[in-house]
């Protein structure tokens, strides 16, 4: 399955990033690149069968802090 997820993940960036690169759009490389490893590590962690936690808590604490309530 990981590897699945390397090929997959291989693919779409060859083309993705090759095409920014080609158009000069590096702001938007930096930026995809950015989102691009984490989704990658956080899909291959969940491949793995690591336990990940529900970003819902952290975002419920993050608009507490701020005090904002829903």
């Amino acid at each position: 399955m990981i590897i699945l997820l390397i090929i997959a993940f291989a693919a779409i960036g060859l083309v993705e990033v090759r095409s920014l690169i080609h158009k000069k759009y590096w702001r938007e490389l930096i930026c995809f690149c950015v989102f691009f490893a984490f989704s990658f590590v956080i899909c291959i962690l969940q491949a793995s069968g690591v336990k990940l936690p529900s970003p819902t808590q952290g975002i419920r604490t993050f608009l507490q802090t701020i005090h904002l309530h829903f």
